[in-house]
């Protein structure tokens, strides 16, 4: 049930390097017509950094690796997209379904498909309310058991983020700053958190991964966090406004569970003026540019 695309195949057998790219954003966090442009561009940035793009989605029951124009089109065009999980995977592929994957999701079949570095946006994380609902992102417990480097741009700023610190320190999961010793906060260069550790060139990510296979201490993922530059970041006034109406909007109407965070989102798209969809662009394509450049290290 799982396809992996020539090009993708290929690379992996000569050892060349790959990064997996999620196929969530295409279909659910970035708007039609753009979403199959900016999925290109995205692709486009892996090949720039010097490695081969793998996109992962579900397409008709079967678990693509590596997506052509026609799988594609159909994730970032398609009606009945669902969106899946890890534990949503195989029951989506059983029913002959098409998805797009998470985090969670990409990271689980990137790692079963070799492939060792993973480029997204944000990572999800603990909920602002968990203390009453126990709500928490499935990419950290699947993080915890998946041997994967994954660059992002923080978590996502509508979390709690440091109690989502507090669990990624708890299930073992590395996380070190790219460039910064400050945790970045998704559409904010500096979430107001310390990190312990910074590195500052591909290759000091690459002599990381290198140590952790050699200790075997390579079991939970790695996790890049590799800001936004603060004149690309949005406007932190700007932005704590539209979380405080946002996450009061989201109360008053009732929104809980898996609606927050695509609420959420679309509220600051909406209130920002479309800032926050281009500091999400921004940020995805740093990363894809950045993972790339982690596995021609690793590589070489």
């Amino acid at each position: 049930m799982l396809t992996v695309a020539p090009e993708v195949a290929d690379a992996l057998d000569a050892g060349r390097p790959v990064v997996a790219l999620e196929s969530t954003l295409i279909a659910h966090g970035l708007p039609r017509p753009d979403n199959v442009r900016i999925a290109g561009e995205v692709e486009d940035a892996v090949r720039e950094g010097g490695a081969v793009p793998a996109t992962i989605a579900l397409v008709d029951g079967q678990v693509r690796v590596g997506l052509d124009a026609a799988a594609l089109e159909a994730i970032a065009t398609g009606d009945d997209v669902v969106k899946c999980s890890a534990r949503d995977l195989p029951i989506a592929a059983a029913r002959g379904a098409t998805g797009a994957t998470t985090v969670a999701a990409t990271a689980a079949v990137a790692a079963r498909a070799g492939i060792g570095l993973f480029a997204t946006g944000g990572l999800g994380g603990v909920h602002r309310e968990a203390r009453e609902t126990w709500d928490e992102s499935a990419d950290l417990a699947a993080l915890a058991r998946t041997p994967i480097c994954v660059v992002c741009a923080g978590v996502k700023s509508i979390l709690d983020v440091p109690a989502t610190l507090e669990r990624l320190e708890t299930l073992g999961i590395g996380v070190v700053g790219f460039g910064t010793d400050r945790f970045p906060g998704f559409y904010l260069t500096d979430s107001g958190h310390p990190l312990p550790w910074r590195v500052d060139t591909p290759e000091e990510v690459a002599a990381v991964l290198d140590a952790r296979g050699r200790l075997g201490l390579d079991d939970a993922a790695l996790v890049v966090a590799n800001p936004l530059p603060p004149d690309e970041q949005v406007d932190p006034a700007l932005h704590e406004r539209v979380l405080a109406e946002a996450l009061e909007a989201a109360e008053r109407e009732g929104v809980t569970g898996r609606d927050v965070t695509p609420y959420l989102l679309a509220r600051f798209h909406a209130e920002t003026g479309g800032e926050s969809l281009r500091a999400n662009v921004r940020l995805v394509l740093r990363n894809a540019r950045l993972a790339a450049q982690i596995a021609a290290a690793r590589a070489a």
